[in-house]
C-alpha cells in the first residue's frame, strides 16, 4: 500500500499532524501490521494536498514552528474507499531478526541467543499490549484485526518455544510447570 493511502487511512481516524500520523504507525492501531516513516509521510501529505484530498490548517505554537494539522476532504474519503477496493498484494514478513536467525549457524551463540530472546520477548509484549486494550466502542473489524494479531503472536511464541533447540541446541528446553526432572 502506498504512503498516500496510508496517510488517508490515518486521517479517517481524525484530523492529525504528520507527527501524530507517524505515532499511529509506531504505537497506535497500525503499529502491529504496517510501518511508515516521516520521509514518506510528509511527501505523501504534500501530494494529497495538491490533489485536493486533504486540507491543512496551521496552529501557532509558542517557541516552536506552527503545527500543521491535516484533514480529509470528501474527495479524500472517496479516494481512500477507492484505494481499499483493489485486491491487496500478498503479505510478506520483513524482519531483521528473522534474517539474522536464518544465518544463525554463522553467528556467535551468545548473539543468536540475544536476537532470539529479544524477538520472542517482542511477541510476548505485543500480546500483553493487545490484551491491555479496551474493546469498548471499537468496530467488529478492528476487533477482528486485534484478534488476528493476537493469534499470530501466540502462534509465533508457541513455535519459537517448541523449536528453540533448532537454533540453540545447547540451551536446555524450558521445563513444564511442576516438572522436577
Amino acid at each position: 500500500m502506498d504512503s498516500k493511502t496510508l496517510c488517508l487511512g490515518a486521517l479517517m481516524l481524525g484530523d492529525a499532524s504528520g507527527y501524530e500520523i507517524k505515532k499511529l504507525f509506531e504505537e497506535g492501531p497500525f503499529s502491529y501490521f504496517h510501518q511508515s516513516s516521516f520521509g514518506s509521510i510528509y511527501p505523501a501529505l504534500g501530494k494529497l494536498m495538491a490533489e485536493g484530498l486533504v486540507t491543512c490548517d496551521e496552529h501557532a505554537q509558542e517557541g516552536r514552528p506552527d503545527k500543521k494539522v491535516y484533514s480529509l476532504t470528501d474527495k479524500g474519503r472517496a479516494a481512500f474507499r477507492k484505494a481499499l477496493s483493489i485486491n491487496p498484494q500478498r503479505d510478506r514478513i520483513r524482519s531483521e531478526s528473522m534474517y539474522m536467525l536464518f544465518f544463525a549457524h554463522l553467528l556467535d551463540t551468545g548473539h543468536v541467543r540475544k536476537v532470539y530472546d529479544g524477538y520472542l520477548e517482542g511477541f510476548r509484549q505485543n500480546i500483553e499490549c493487545l490484551d491491555g486494550l479496551s474493546s469498548d466502542g471499537i468496530s467488529p473489524s478492528r476487533q477482528f484485526v486485534r484478534g488476528f494479531g493476537r493469534t499470530f503472536y501466540e502462534a509465533a511464541v508457541k513455535y519459537m518455544e517448541e523449536n528453540r533447540h533448532m537454533l540453540l541446541p545447547e540451551d536446555e528446553a524450558p521445563k513444564a510447570k511442576g516438572d522436577k526432572t
